[in-house]
């Protein structure tokens, strides 16, 4: 199993290329399945999730290429499968996304449940509620959700949580459904605009994404495009964040500031100089005192919960002590445990943290959760007195490109072992 190993106490520098954005990617792959004729997706990361999401396109029939600049081109003429299996379901709950699209155009699908999470139960049930107020036939046995239906009809949708997954799907099951829908309590985050803007692009009629209400008038094809996935704002905040934790300067280039407005925010209360260009974002930490902040994460446009744990990091190292307050996820907070095994003092209380701020935290060995825990521990790690061992990173490639490399680049002393 790969390990990443860190010497702490570099300040990073320099500049860093986003990548295409993991949570906006996944769904445009999934988006292909309604597609006549090819339809290349460009900005595509290389990560696992997207890897998984490819085999599954892959097990279903779909013709799928990957050119030297991972640019994916699909064509669905040579489905022979609506079928998406456990096997690969069971690695990435993003996979539940090929139920809508799949079910809208083909007219039957059966995909295995997702199951548990290692941040929280995350639900199917406003999917599956959504796609039979559209006329949607679905049972659930043995494992499988299996959903029939000979044409989709438009629906008025009220979700009674917001959902972004559950917004995508019942996004791309409307815009082949005979008549108009209408999902309210929709998900506004950017990657769902994204989602919208390509199927808008392939020729649907959409109103309203980025907003809580969504107006979806169903036609009755859809053909591929040539689409650029939009910046990764989980990773760019990422990115900056080890600049703040280890008093450097870091340029994001290729990003979406306006995507990240609460973050930056955020950034700026904590005492960094936070300098912003058309498609960059500047933070500079040099000479500066890092100050703790107080977080409750909310739905878009409030602070995302993918940002949590890099936040609580930097609180770990900070002056004064700061808030943090999970509102999303019931189970993210298991960095928790480990951060203080570097030294940090953090006093949990149910989904808060009280994070008192040390002079100092210590190298040790530490064992990621999931993705975004282990995107904390990497930059606790970064600024940590003494050696930091990181295992379980396969969770980092789940939504990091060569995160080592690119930390090199800025002058860390980071390497990925066996």
């Amino acid at each position: 199993m790969e390990k990443l190993v860190i010497e702490g106490g570099i300040p990073l520098e320099g500049e860093v290329v986003i990548s295409g954005a993991k949570n906006a990617v996944l769904p445009l792959l999934a988006a292909t399945l309604l597609a006549d004729g090819n339809m290349t997706i460009r900005n595509v990361p290389r990560l696992r999730d997207v890897n998984t999401t490819v085999k599954l396109l892959q097990g279903m029939g779909v013709t799928v290429g990957v050119d030297d600049d991972n640019n994916i081109t699909t064509n669905t003429e040579t489905i022979n499968s609506y079928v998406a299996p456990y096997d690969l379901v069971k690695t990435m709950r993003a996979s539940i996304l090929v139920l809508g699209p799949t079910l809208a155009r083909y007219g039957e699908v059966e995909v295995s449940l997702p199951g548990g999470c290692a941040i929280g139960s995350r639900p199917v049930n406003i999917h599956l509620s959504g796609l039979e107020a559209m006329g949607a036939d679905i049972t659930v046995h043995e494992g499988f959700i299996r959903a029939k239906a000979e044409r989709l009809q438009g629906a008025r949708i009220v979700m009674d949580k917001v959902t972004v997954t559950g917004t995508e799907n019942l996004l791309m099951a409307a815009v082949l459904a005979e008549g108009t829908t209408i999902l309210e309590n929709a998900a506004c985050e950017p990657e769902v605009t994204d989602l919208a803007n390509c199927l808008n692009k392939m020729g649907a009629s959409i109103i309203g994404a980025g907003t809580p209400t969504i107006v979806i008038q169903g036609v009755d094809r859809l053909q591929g495009v040539d689409y650029t996935v939009l910046p990764d704002r989980i990773e760019t905040g990422t990115f900056l964040a080890a600049a703040a934790i280890t008093g450097g300067r870091v340029r994001a280039l290729k990003a979406a500031p306006d995507t990240l407005d609460a973050v930056l925010q955020k950034f700026r209360d904590a005492g960094a100089k936070i300098e912003i260009g058309e498609d960059w974002i500047e933070l500079d930490m040099r000479g500066r005192t890092l100050k703790s902040v107080d977080i409750t994460t909310d739905p878009y446009p409030g602070f995302p919960t993918d940002m949590q744990a890099q936040l609580m990091a930097m609180n770990c190292c900070a002056q004064g002590i700061g808030v943090v307050v999970e509102t999303i996820f019931e189970n993210r907070m298991m960095h928790v445990a480990e951060l203080i095994r570097m030294g940090a003092n953090i006093r949990l209380e149910g989904n808060t943290a009280i994070v008192a701020g040390m002079p100092t935290i210590y190298g040790a060995p530490v064992m990621a959760t999931d993705l975004r825990a282990s995107a904390s521990l990497i930059m606790a790690g970064l600024v940590a007195q003494g050696k930091t061992i990181v295992d379980r990173i396969y969770h980092t490639d789940r939504g990091y490109e060569k995160i080592e490399v690119r930390l090199q680049k800025l002058g860390a002393q980071i390497k990925r072992i066996s």
